[in-house]
């Protein structure tokens, strides 16, 4: 019983500690309207798109539907589809009579070394510098993301307001399944923890993130790293391209209100595919940091309930981390317009999380990892 009460104090600590001293994770607050510039710069937006024909036409019709008061033009990089991609892009900016707009360029092969996305977004930037020379933002966006019409314009004017070099946006994932409403939230609040957004916002302090859905960075910051050159080899290339603009910038990243993903998750499979496809590629390979990963979920979410319901009033200090973990979830729930219940059953979702995460190590000693449209991206292991 004594070793219960102990593990029991532990889980209370380690939540005293991310409640009170982890930037205020847990909070859900949006950014202030910010202040409209006199002049507007030209904005050149690049989207990488690979087999996306059930996704591509809402995307462009999301972009090219922009109030934005300054020029702006598109560029789509259809990487190999074959599934009509390219042809459907440029029906969707016909129908909004902006052809003018868009240009649809074919990326070309893969070379070695990088990773198929980032390579897609190198090449749209290079057609992005031929199209639009004087753009003085790159809007970097998913062939999955619509975008309401306001979007850009509020985010120009924030990264011009308070002079950061990247701003993103975390797109609002679908939640309309039982399986999305157990693990989207979820999903969104282990983010926070992860990358709190007032430790990105904050330059004083090393931790950067972004979310590739929705990144307006400037082009100077960009021929600053050196391109997408710098990144070339990321498979979560959105957070490796804001830590490498932070080094010489102000970034800035927050939850999105009307950038919406149309990318549906209607059973478990495929949430644990998106979980396990660059999970082991965050712990960078290493069967330490997966071990240590492994110990701290246990010791986060799963000991709480298990120790609280098997010890019962001798093991209060559970019981309290237990009720901590709810509360501190309730609010990104209720961003999500999930129901209070949910809240106890974190650990649940924790355990699916911690599954995937394993699964992710598995696929990659299997040569298997980083599995996107028909690729296995991961580094082969030696």
């Amino acid at each position: 019983m004594k070793m219960m009460f102990a593990l029991s104090l532990l889980t209370l600590v380690i939540w005293c500690v991310l409640v009170f001293a982890r930037a205020g994770f847990w909070r859900v607050s949006k950014p202030a309207t910010s202040p409209r510039p006199a002049d507007w710069p030209a904005v050149v937006t690049v989207i990488p798109a690979r087999n996306e024909a059930d996704v591509i036409g809402r995307a462009v019709g999301g972009v090219l539907g922009q109030r934005y008061a300054g020029p702006l033009h598109l560029v789509v990089v259809d990487d190999h589809s074959t599934d009509g991609t390219a042809d459907i892009a440029r029906a969707a900016a016909v129908t909004l009579g902006r052809a003018d707009a868009l240009t649809v360029i074919g990326a070309r092969d893969l070379p070695a070394g990088w990773s198929g996305k980032v390579w897609a977004q190198s090449e749209g930037l290079a057609a992005a510098d031929k199209a639009m020379p004087d753009a003085g933002f790159v809007f970097l966006t998913d062939a999955d993301i619509w975008h309401g019409p306001n979007v850009l314009t509020e985010l120009v004017a924030r990264a011009i307001d308070e002079r950061r070099d990247l701003v993103s946006l975390m797109a609002r994932l679908r939640c309309e399944s039982w399986w999305e409403r157990m693990i989207v939230p979820a999903f969104v609040f282990y983010f926070a923890k992860l990358y709190p957004f007032r430790k990105v916002a904050d330059p004083r302090s090393p931790v950067a993130a972004a979310a590739g859905g929705c990144m307006l960075a400037r082009r100077e910051a960009l021929a600053r790293i050196g391109g997408f050159e710098a990144i070339r080899g990321e498979l979560i290339d959105d957070c490796s391209l804001a830590a490498q603009i932070k080094k010489g910038g102000s970034i800035r990243l927050d939850l999105a209100d009307d950038s919406l993903s149309l990318r549906p998750y209607d059973d478990w499979s495929s949430l644990w595919n998106m979980i396990a496809r660059s999970a082991y590629t965050q712990l960078h390979y290493s069967p330490w940091l997966l071990a240590g990963a492994t110990l701290g979920m246990l010791l986060t979410y799963i000991a709480p309930p298990v120790l609280a319901l098997a010890g019962g009033a001798a093991t209060w200090p559970a019981w309290l981390a237990w009720i901590m973990m709810a509360a501190s979830y309730r609010p990104m729930l209720r961003e999500y317009r999930q129901p209070a219940w949910l809240a106890p059953l974190l650990p649940v979702t924790a355990l699916f999380y911690l599954g995937a995460t394993l699964d992710s190590a598995r696929r990659y000693w299997l040569k298997r990892g980083g599995q996107w449209k028909g690729r296995a991206q991961a580094p082969v292991r030696s």
